[in-house]
């Protein structure tokens, strides 16, 4: 499975990021510019993930991760982001509501 920082994550341009923790989680705060599609509820909305290589986010690592393992099965350029949101608010980065 591919993982990067969330300093990593910061860096990349014009990569998709999706984010899937549940709505009420992403609404209190997520990295701007991440799409909401729920672990809960992914696997009847693969159709709206990106063409091409997208990251993959939850709080810490561990949702995201699990998505991202079964996703690569399904043939899917997925990377995970490890530490999360979590990670990327500790930081110090920015997020929106």
């Amino acid at each position: 499975m591919q993982s990067i920082s969330v300093h990593q994550l910061r860096e990349r341009a014009n990569t998709p990021l999706i984010d899937v923790r549940e709505a009420d989680e992403f609404a209190r705060g997520h990295v701007p510019g991440a799409v909401n599609i729920p672990m809960s509820s992914i696997g009847g909305r693969l159709g709206e993930l990106p063409d091409g290589p997208f990251d993959v986010i939850c709080q810490m690592g561990g949702r995201s991760g699990r998505v991202v393992e079964a996703l690569d099965t399904r043939g899917y350029e997925a990377t995970n982001v490890d530490g999360g949101t979590g990670e990327w608010i500790a930081a110090g980065y920015p997020i929106e509501n």
